[in-house]
């Protein structure tokens, strides 16, 4: 019996496996467990398992790359591939060329995926959401200029609001080379001074879409200085550039509709303005002249001639006041010299005179006692009626 060497019997088995038709191009069920991908050489390496068993599995960068998803432990996936031996360990192990999400698909499983990351990053995040202009002076439209969607758009805008710019840039929205183009003609739009921008196309199937479902979309998108519309012609499913955007609407019309305002709806409003200004307006005048006419009273009050009419009437009133003081206190002086003249004539020595007695004076003294007089003195007597001189003889 030969003795063989471990590399010899590797071979032999991996002769033997690898030619096997029953192993090649095969597909097997399972879960991703141990799931490691070397960012350097871009090769996967996992597990495959299922209730019962485990087989290792490899996907070399080649196949690797055509993958639109990342796989994850605990995806249940089927894959497409052969069963060989890896002749250094002598293991045997599933060479995968494709993944395949169960239930999902890859396009599903890689959106899936994709809207996940955009969304931890805060792309989605509704604070980030910007308010449409009012009145954009000009709006820019980035589709295909072949395609129904701008006419649809054109035609909405013409009849709406005609008073705006439509800035239309052509890109492509459909196949390989679309998704760059929309982002060329986004940054374009942005250039050219759009106040609001609209991305989209008409309907189509999830495949005719996916130009709209790529990261390079969403982060335009998002990226874009001036407020995005999405208008991605479906109604159902949201794109991750619906998700992205600062609005969306489910047609290209609709998206028209939320840009502009209708003009006849501003000219309503412009029609209810005018009549509040003018109601307004009025009460304005009417409250300003009411203040006009207070103003002209007190204007007239304060006027010299008001002032001096005022003077006037109140010197008129302080001088009759003045004039019955006067008399009043000329009437009381009055009285009062009557008194007094009363008194005074009951005290006066011509009343005693009267009665007849008589006044002595030596020379203008009065006498009061005959020891002021001697004998051959002459003096003057006064009566109450004329006067008399007389000698003293004794």
């Amino acid at each position: 019996m030969p003795v063989l060497t471990v590399t010899q019997i590797n071979k032999y088995l991996s002769f033997k496996i690898g030619g096997d038709k029953n192993l090649q191009g095969i597909m097997a069920k399972g879960e991703i467990s141990d799931f490691v991908c070397h960012w350097k050489s871009g090769h996967m390496y996992f597990s495959l398992k299922d209730s019962a068993s485990t087989i290792r599995a490899v996907m070399f960068a080649s196949a690797a790359k055509r993958l639109k998803f990342t796989p994850e432990d605990g995806m249940e996936v089927v894959v497409s591939g052969s069963v060989n031996v890896y002749e250094r360990d002598g293991v045997y192990q599933l060479y995968v060329n494709d993944i395949i999400p169960e239930g999902t698909g890859k396009n599903g499983a890689a959106l899936e995926q994709l809207k996940k990351k955009l969304e931890k990053e805060g792309i989605f995040a509704k604070e980030h959401k910007r308010p449409l202009p009012e009145m954009p002076k000009k709006i820019g439209v980035v589709t295909s200029l072949s395609g129904a969607a701008v006419r649809d758009i054109i035609n909405v805008l013409t009849r709406r609001y005609p008073l705006c710019e439509v800035y239309a840039v052509d890109a492509l929205v459909q196949g390989e080379n679309a998704p760059d183009s929309i982002c060329r003609g986004i940054l374009t739009a942005e250039n050219a001074g759009c106040d609001v921008i609209i991305v989209g196309r008409g309907g189509g199937s999830s495949e005719d879409l996916s130009a709209f479902n790529t990261e390079k979309t969403a982060r335009a998108v998002y990226g874009c200085e001036v407020p995005v519309i999405s208008a991605v012609g479906h109604e159902i499913d949201y794109t991750v550039t619906d998700l992205a955007a600062d609005m969306r609407a489910p047609t290209p019309s609709a998206a028209a509709e939320l840009a502009a305002p209708d003009i006849s709806v501003i000219a309503g409003r412009i029609d209810v303005l005018e009549r509040r200004i003018a109601a307004s307006a009025n009460a304005l005048l009417n409250r300003s002249e009411d203040k006009l006419r207070a103003c002209e009273l007190r204007l007239n009050a304060q006027s010299p001639e008001k002032r001096l009419e005022n003077i006037s009437d109140r010197l008129d009133s302080l001088t009759k006041r003045q004039m019955l003081a006067f008399g009043s206190y000329i009437s009381r002086q009055d009285g009062r010299l009557g008194e007094c003249i009363a008194r005074l004539e009951s005290l006066s020595p011509l009343k005693v005179m009267a009665r007849g007695y008589s006044l002595v004076y030596s020379g203008e003294k009065l006498v009061r006692s005959s020891n002021e007089i001697n004998v051959g003195d002459t003096v003057r007597l006064r009566f109450s009626e004329g006067e008399a001189e007389a000698v003293i003889t004794k």
